[in-house]
């Protein structure tokens, strides 16, 4: 199936579902409330990456903290957060919108919202996520117009148009409005304005995303379910948009306290720089920082797997242990040097400990060719291996690199 012929069907499929919304009116209203909350979030981390460790390698650090709004009145919904992070000395919108709850089986969403894409609320069970989220294809929150529609008891369909990603922060990209930015908190396409992943530069911003998901239940405890993202990439030299797309394929299943996630994304940016010659790399950035020197492969292929098991307890005020072991690997299609592209790996086994409010995640993260669990930070979802000046140089081989870390949370 080319590249054409998925755009087209992805573009029916959405303006289907879009027409088949309409006929539909508000059947019940939702009872009227406001909440007000948030998080406190700490880290402890200890990391052993490619240099020898130092006394510095172990650290405290205050991660984030959140303000949460929630409301309903008459079957218009308000919900919104925004995020605090003085490690990165940034802060962002995490999400924001208005909803209209037409039915007890159809709602819109206007606003910064999660872009429906593959397991839902998040591919993975760790504090790391996986590596579809340093991608911008896990947890993702983009500026647009979402329809959720439960279809009879096991079918669900969602989709969305978002216009451009969402506003960015205080730190390093703040722009214009509308204008690309690495102060997110999920992962953009951001302009390369120094040219290092290509011989020109790349001007390019997020503008015009439409995404599909397909999610059907079976045995009334598992989801598989079918995504579509056809995505526009803006390039302000040529003023021209090309339209890239990411597929996944999805099982999320719970069998008693066992928790089973799967998931398979094709993706292609379809990415051009300012000469108008198709790119191997993009830039992306979040949390203030781009992929310094390295981008991400514009076209991958990515497999992931998560397990968990949850385990009730009485220890004092802890109710539930999760023990869970996440897995990702993504490939990727590009040269540099006569070479191909290293793959990532990603591996992180853990677990979740449930306190009342307070939620601790205690994770041993181990990665190759990931961007932040290396010395050079932002380096490894392109070309992938660093030598010793931080260029990247695909190598036959690595070692893991790993960091212990305990993210305690208090959620009010």
């Amino acid at each position: 199936m080319n590249h054409k012929t998925i755009t087209s069907l992805l573009l029916f499929a959405f303006l289907c579902c879009i027409g088949s919304f309409s006929s539909f009116a508000n059947e019940d209203e939702n009872e009227d409330f406001l909440n007000i909350g948030g998080a406190v979030r700490y880290n402890v981390a200890s990391e052993h990456y490619e240099t020898d460790a130092t006394a510095t390698d172990t650290y405290a650090t205050w991660d984030t903290w959140r303000l949460n709004v929630a409301a309903s009145y008459s079957d218009v919904t308000l919900n919104f957060e925004y995020r605090f992070y003085p490690t990165f000395n940034t802060h962002f919108i995490h999400h924001g919108y208005l909803g209209y709850n037409f039915s007890d089986d159809l709602n819109m969403q206007l606003g910064v919202t999660q872009v429906p894409f593959g397991n839902l609320t998040f591919n993975s069970h760790s504090w790391w996520f996986l590596t579809p989220y340093y991608v911008g294809l896990e947890d993702d929150y983009n500026m647009g117009l979402k329809f959720d529609y439960d279809i009879g008891e096991n079918f669900n369909v969602k989709a969305a148009y978002f216009r451009q990603s969402e506003p960015a922060g205080p730190a390093y990209g703040q722009a214009s409005f509308g204008g690309p930015g690495a102060g997110t908190y999920s992962y953009n396409v951001i302009p390369d304005t120094d040219g290092v992943l290509s011989d020109t530069t790349s001007h390019l911003r997020e503008l015009n995303q439409f995404n599909i998901r397909l999610g059907y239940t079976i045995f009334d405890n598992t989801e598989i379910g079918f995504s579509g993202q056809m995505q526009g990439l803006y390039n302000s030299v040529l003023e021209e948009t090309e339209y890239g797309h990411a597929i996944a394929g999805h099982i999320n299943s719970d069998i008693g306290n066992l928790n089973l996630k799967l998931q398979y994304i094709n993706y292609d940016y379809a990415a051009k720089d300012d000469a108008g010659n198709t790119v191997d790399r993009v830039q992306m950035g979040a949390y203030g920082d781009p992929y310094y020197g390295d981008g991400v492969a514009a076209r991958a292929d990515i497999i992931t797997a998560g397990i968990g098991y949850g385990i009730d307890v009485e220890l004092g005020p802890i109710s539930n242990i999760q023990p869970y072991v996440n897995y990702s690997l993504m490939t990727k299609d590009g040269k540099i040097n006569g070479k191909d592209f290293e793959d990532t790996h990603m591996l992180v086994p853990g677990f979740l400990i449930t306190a009342g409010n307070i939620f601790t995640y205690v994770d041993f993260a181990m990665g190759k060719n990931h961007p932040w669990l290396t010395n050079h930070f932002g380096t490894g979802l392109g070309a992938g291996h660093l030598d010793e000046q931080g260029e990247p140089v695909p190598v036959d081989d690595l070692d893991w690199n790993t960091r212990f870390n305990i993210n305690i949370g208090y959620y009010f």
